[in-house]
């Protein structure tokens, strides 16, 4: 298997670099099959924790942790990312085994863990150039990523004994309020106020929800494929943000980020994982088929759709906020508040076109 196709850790970033010395004693007190000293690097993205891959004469392992200057009782909390990762293995082998847990900040000053390292393929903004794509091949990717979603959602999360993930009932009501909140604390000058979609949220909220396991930043470039047979799916990374939540509202929260081959320059512009492709399904596609897998009815998927745009519309203009106020000097971020327009606008198409 060629190297190209594997997905690749580079070198640590200026600034993020880890206390090698510090890790490996503490790692070596932990795990008894490591010997040597680990080659140290780091994944790319890392806007909230930082990720590291120590490669060791025996074995390649994960480390992730938060990122400077924050606590890891607070918005980076890796002691419940690791203990839920850990409960969930059992009832979902698509999690990594969690291999240890510190919370001895003599070590690295904050909180970390350490985990299985799966080799294999990240379908980020583009498959790897040298990996042979065909549309059949394509399509049944598609569809095995969404069944690890479906797969996630039928977990039984009381008999697994994982209660304690969330609050469960009233996620509906504690999303779109806490987003909304967001959202206004987050406006700049040259943003939209968000007053008319938020409103609308509000009085189109379903009756009823459901609670099962929400993954909560479900895309293609959390997921590792088999480099074997890129179709196959070996596991599902990010699971900080996973709790007890409504299913519907975790499948909205994935289609904001998907883009279809036809869909215009800005979403284009703005495209991170495959979902171009020939050979994969549109949104409305992705639905049915979520749909009938879960034996779940829905007339009117536009409420989960907005709620999803409406979110990641507040998730782009908090990281802006960052830039605008110049808490980040990141370039990249200098346009989001465009994005933040284009997404309500896509906010407000969505609710004018339900029930068409």
């Amino acid at each position: 298997m060629s190297n190209s196709l594997l997905d690749q850790a580079k070198k640590v970033r200026e600034g993020e670099e880890l206390n090698v010395k510090n890790v490996d004693d503490w790692l070596k007190g932990q795990l008894d099959d490591l010997s040597g000293q680990p080659t140290v690097t780091q994944y790319s993205g890392g806007a909230s924790n930082w990720t590291y891959c120590l490669d060791y004469p025996e074995k390649s392992v994960i480390l992730r942790r938060a990122p400077n200057g924050t606590k890891a009782k607070g918005a980076h909390d890796m002691g419940r990312e690791f203990r839920l990762q850990k409960a969930l293995k059992p009832v979902y082998d698509y999690v990594p085994n969690m291999l240890a847990f510190c919370e001895d900040s003599n070590v690295l000053g904050t909180d970390f863990y350490v985990m299985q390292k799966f080799t294999g393929i990240i379908p980020r903004k583009n498959l790897p150039r040298d990996l042979s794509v065909s549309q059949p091949q394509t399509q049944k990717l598609c569809e095995n990523v969404l069944d690890c979603l479906v797969d996630l959602h039928k977990v039984d999360y009381k008999q697994a004994g994982l209660d304690h993930l969330g609050k469960g009932a009233g996620y509906t009501q504690r999303q779109i309020s806490g987003w909304s909140e967001r959202f206004s604390k987050a406006k700049t000058w040259n943003v939209l106020s968000g007053k008319f979609v938020m409103k609308w949220l509000e009085a189109n909220m379903p009756s009823t929800e459901r609670i099962c396991i929400t993954h909560n930043d479900f895309r293609f470039d959390n997921v590792v494929l088999d480099p074997s047979d890129y179709t196959q799916v070996m596991g599902v990374l990010d699971w900080e943000l996973a709790t007890l939540g409504d299913p519907l509202m975790d499948l909205g929260n994935t289609l904001a980020y998907w883009v279809e081959k036809d869909d215009d320059f800005l979403a284009q512009s703005t495209r991170r994982q495959p979902t171009h492709l020939d050979g994969m399904f549109t949104r409305k596609e992705v639905v049915d088929y979520y749909c009938k897998k879960m034996n779940i009815e829905v007339d009117d998927f536009t409420f989960y759709e907005v709620y999803g745009l409406f979110r990641l519309a507040g998730i782009v203009q908090q990281i802006y906020y960052r830039y605008h106020h110049g808490q980040t000097k990141n370039p990249a971020f200098k346009n989001f508040w465009i994005f933040v327009h284009y997404l309500m606008w896509r906010c407000k198409k969505a609710i004018k076109n339900q029930g068409k």
